[in-house]
């Protein structure tokens, strides 16, 4: 079945039930996926169904209140970010169950123009996924938001600081993210991140140690020191 840019929520639901497998779901579930309502969809497939609908965001919003996660993982990828509100983008937050549904909502997050503002907001949420969500932003800007200058992404070094002592997985892999993230944007954004992760690496709280060490040991690479050479 080939799907057309005027499809409807209920032929790709259809679309996307055909496509299932179930023994790709048990694969999904291994690399800590949330997969009650996985069709078992890969990467590629998704790909495929994305190019032939395209971006619709009023779809994409009904996409996603079907609840199921590879429907939401395709309103995510064809929402269109000028046209997302400031309360749909809380509302899906609030419905995050996954890392990866959150790291692909955070790269188009980081596309609205009220993402500095999300970033804050989710940080300080206690919710473990709206919180990664603020940091997994951070990731992503540091690397996609090209023309963005570099004193925004600096300004996080201290948010970054503030919950290093957070000790879930998913946050603390997300803060040391954005750590790693900004420290390898470029030679000005070097020196104030290694400072704060040689820090963190120094720190008695066994989460920030953690996530400090790790960032020190990228950022003090042999490939990194060599990309980031005056």
């Amino acid at each position: 079945m080939t799907l057309t840019p005027g499809a409807s929520v209920e032929e790709i639901l259809v679309h996307l039930r055909a496509l299932g497998n179930e023994a790709n779901i048990a694969g999904m579930a291994r690399y800590g996926i949330e997969t009650a309502t996985a069709l078992g969809i890969t990467t590629p497939q998704m790909r495929a169904v994305v190019k032939q609908v395209k971006r619709d965001h009023a779809r994409a919003l009904a996409l996603w209140r079907t609840g199921l996660r590879d429907a939401r993982m395709l309103a995510i990828l064809t929402a269109e970010p000028k046209r997302l509100k400031v309360e749909e983008a809380r509302t899906w937050a609030g419905d995050f169950n996954s890392w990866e549904v959150v790291d692909t909502a955070a790269d188009l997050f980081t596309e609205t123009p009220f993402w500095r503002a999300l970033v804050e907001e989710f940080a300080a949420d206690p919710r473990e996924y709206v919180r990664r969500t603020g940091f997994a932003m951070i990731a992503g800007a540091s690397v996609h938001r090209k023309t963005e200058p570099d004193e925004t992404l600096l300004a996080y070094l201290p948010l970054i600081e503030k919950h290093a002592t957070d000790p879930r997985n998913f946050v603390k892999k997300a803060v040391n993210w954005a750590l790693r993230n900004i420290g390898k944007r470029n030679r000005a954004c070097y020196g104030p991140t290694l400072a704060l992760a040689e820090r963190l690496a120094a720190s008695t709280d066994k989460t920030a140690r953690w996530i400090g060490r790790d960032a020190v040991r990228e950022l003090k690479s042999e490939n990194i020191l060599k990309r980031l050479k005056p």
